[in-house]
């Protein structure tokens, strides 16, 4: 089927949410629990903490007994309260990496505290377009002065003024509740979003959207999602991956099946390349990736190169695509957004 399916739905008893691109599951959300990690996005009141100078940060008092880990230390007030959000998931035993950079995100608006400005996005190119948003932006932030900005994102374009005015009202009456509430003892203030709330904030308007009680089922969904589990990757061709994590890196192999041309290895290792981005969203692996490429002259890295970069453009700044390795592999690093698929569904 061609065009875009989002499905909202549960599995084993957890909120889930599917976006499915031409018949092909493209991302898949699942909430994590109740025992999981802070969430990307949750904003805490935390404690100043003690200095690590070695490591250029500090550690923060978070509710519960956790700890929180803020790179830079610069002013910090050991037992002084500060508002901080969370970056991205806490590796196992790990402190929950945190930032002193507050971001309200909603559908259509983000709020930057401390750093003003009316910003539009980049994808938004007709002027009448641009004139109409930035006049809702300024209607919004009225009277904000210097202590916060706002960004409009991509999903405006198109949408009605009183939607995007609502918006902008409601996250910015956020933002400023929380910026009131520093004072006190550590406490969490916002949660991070869940699948649901997440998949209606950054995915884009499907051609189909289904949020009934047997959304996953009309759509063909557990049975993507048990295709997701296999280690085993078919890639266009007759190539085939295997990506299997281990507690230090996500090891990814390629292998060109029953193909021996010598261009085998090129064009297995290129089919690697346009899906990873995908797989490792739905398999939700992160951290240290190895890629053991299939054979193929050196000559033929720039091309793999090339497509590897076009994959990953879109993920931004999460990736990092550090280069070859000396025995001839390939390693990328990427931010842990969300659990693995196999830990949230165990």
């Amino acid at each position: 089927m061609k065009g875009t399916v989002i499905a909202l739905g549960e599995i084993r008893g957890r909120r889930a949410a599917a976006m499915v691109r031409d018949g092909q599951l493209d991302d898949l959300l699942v909430d994590a629990g109740e025992d999981a990690p802070a969430a990307p996005g949750a904003i805490y009141r935390a404690k100043g903490g003690r200095s690590l100078k070695g490591m250029g940060g500090a550690l923060l008092d978070l509710p519960d007994g956790e700890q929180a880990y803020l790179r830079g230390n610069k002013g910090l007030k050991p037992g002084a309260p500060m508002l901080v959000q969370v970056t991205h998931l806490a590796e196992d035993g790990k402190a929950v990496p945190v930032t002193t950079r507050l971001l309200f995100k909603s559908k259509y608006a983000i709020i930057t505290p401390g750093a003003p400005g009316l910003n539009i996005s980049r994808r938004i190119t007709g002027e009448e377009e641009l004139i109409r948003l930035h006049d809702l932006a300024e209607e919004g932030m009225e009277g904000a002065g210097e202590a916060l900005g706002l960004i409009l994102r991509s999903a405006c374009e198109g949408i009605a003024a009183e939607v995007i005015a609502e918006d902008i009202a409601a996250t910015r009456a956020l933002a400023e509740a929380v910026l009131a509430d520093e004072k006190g003892e550590p406490e969490l203030l916002v949660a991070g979003p869940d699948a649901w709330e997440a998949a209606w904030r950054d995915w884009p308007e499907p051609d189909i959207f289904d949020d009934g009680a047997d959304a996953f089922d009309n759509h063909g969904i557990h049975e993507m999602i048990e295709a997701a589990l296999s280690p085993r990757v078919p890639l266009k061709g007759t190539g085939t991956a295997f990506i299997e994590p281990t507690r230090a890196c996500v090891a990814v192999d390629v292998n060109t099946g029953g193909e021996f041309s010598p261009a085998a290895g090129l064009k297995a290792n290129i089919a690697l390349a346009r899906d990873l981005p995908r797989q490792l969203r739905l398999r939700g692996l992160a951290g240290q990736i190895f890629l053991d490429l299939a054979p193929m002259a050196k000559k033929d890295r720039r091309q793999f190169e090339q497509s590897l970069k076009a994959a990953f453009r879109p993920e931004g700044g999460d990736v990092v695509l550090a280069g070859w390795t000396p025995l001839g592999n390939y390693e990328i690093q990427k931010k842990r957004t969300r659990l693995p698929l196999a830990e949230a569904l165990s």
